[in-house]
């Protein structure tokens, strides 16, 4: 499957912002997609993950309460929500698909290009 996330730029503390990844090529209602992030000079994070059907949720403690995941299967679609953005948010967002909702990068077997989010402060 490919994956094409969109949707990033910059916006000030406090702003909300969607993310969008879209897919083709594969089975999309039978992933389990997650979102990730990597700020300049730090390790690749976990955000959060749904599951294939969009009955389940995960998120990573910094987007609990901030951040929504949501999917359309019908449309291969996934989500990301982020609302009150802090400038620690800033960072290059990563959507991915994989068998298991994990917060292990390694539990993910596509990934998209990234989209790049900046929040000032």
């Amino acid at each position: 499957v490919q994956l094409q996330a969109s949707g990033g730029g910059l916006v000030q503390a406090g702003d909300s912002l969607r993310l969008s990844c879209a897919a083709s090529g594969g089975f999309f209602s039978t992933y389990n997609m997650g979102w990730f992030r990597q700020a300049p000079g730090k390790e690749r994070e976990f955000v959060g993950a749904i599951n294939g059907g969009g009955s389940m949720r995960s998120y990573d403690d910094s987007a609990k309460g901030r951040f929504t995941i949501s999917r359309d299967n019908v449309k291969s679609a996934v989500y990301l929500q982020m609302n009150s953005l802090k400038p620690e948010d800033t960072a290059v967002y990563y959507c991915a698909a994989g068998y298991s909702i994990s917060q292990s990068s390694s539990n993910y077997y596509y990934w998209g290009q990234g989209t790049q989010v900046t929040v000032s402060s």
